[in-house]
C-alpha cells in the first residue's frame, strides 16, 4: 500500500492526514506500517484526501505483492517463505521452511510450548519431531498434527528438509518471529 508515500508526497504529517481522513494519526500510522487492516471506508476516506484512485492507492511500488522473498535465520538453520501474507485468513499462517540443523544435541532450551495445535507436511527429507519425551520421524510425502502444548521442536535428519507448514497466531509468534 502506498499511503505512507503518497502523503509524503503532498508535503503531508499524519496529522494533516488524519485532519482530512477523520482517521486517528495512530490509525494512520498502523496502516501505513501494516499493522492494521484497512476497511473499505477508510481506504475510499484516504484516497479521496490524496486525491488518488483506489487501485493507485493499492498498488505495490515493487513486486513485493508477487515475489515472496526467504528470511534466513542462520542461527537457528532455517529459512521461512510466507505464503499466507503477515495473516492469512482466518488467523491462520501458512509458511514454507526449510531445516538445515542435524538432529541431535537438542537441549531443554530448545523446547517451544504454546497454545494451540501445530500442523506440517514434509516435502523433502526427513523431519524428526521432539514430542515431549517422544521422538517422530515425519518424512517427505507424510503430515504431522499435534497439541502445541506438549513441548516440541522440529530438526532435520541426515540433511536439509522442506516443510510446508499451518500456523495459527500463537505458533506464528513462537516459530516465525523468534529471533527476529
Amino acid at each position: 500500500m502506498r499511503v505512507r508515500s503518497l502523503r509524503k508526497a503532498h508535503g503531508w504529517s499524519l496529522d494533516n492526514l488524519a485532519e482530512r481522513t477523520r482517521i486517528s494519526p495512530s490509525q494512520l500510522s498502523r496502516i501505513e506500517t501494516g499493522h492494521r487492516r484497512i476497511s473499505l471506508d477508510q481506504l475510499t476516506a484516504i484516497a479521496g484526501a490524496l486525491g488518488t484512485s483506489l487501485d493507485r492507492l493499492v498498488e505495490s511500488a515493487d513486486d513485493s505483492d508477487v515475489v515472496i522473498r526467504p528470511d534466513t535465520d542462520e542461527t537457528r538453520g532455517l529459512t521461512t517463505w510466507l505464503l499466507s501474507g503477515e495473516h492469512g485468513p482466518q488467523g491462520l499462517t501458512v509458511a514454507k521452511m526449510r531445516i538445515t540443523d542435524q538432529a541431535g544435541g537438542v537441549g531443554p532450551d530448545d523446547f517451544g510450548v504454546h497454545p494451540g495445535r501445530d500442523w506440517f507436511t514434509v516435502l523433502s527429507g526427513t523431519v524428526v519431531l521432539y514430542l515431549g519425551a517422544r521422538v517422530i520421524r515425519v518424512e517427505a510425502g507424510q503430515a504431522a498434527s499435534f497439541s502445541t502444548m506438549t513441548p516440541h521442536t522440529l530438526r532435520a535428519d541426515h540433511g536439509p528438509a522442506e516443510i510446508l507448514c499451518i500456523l495459527d497466531q500463537s505458533g506464528e509468534r513462537k516459530h516465525l518471529h523468534t529471533g527476529r
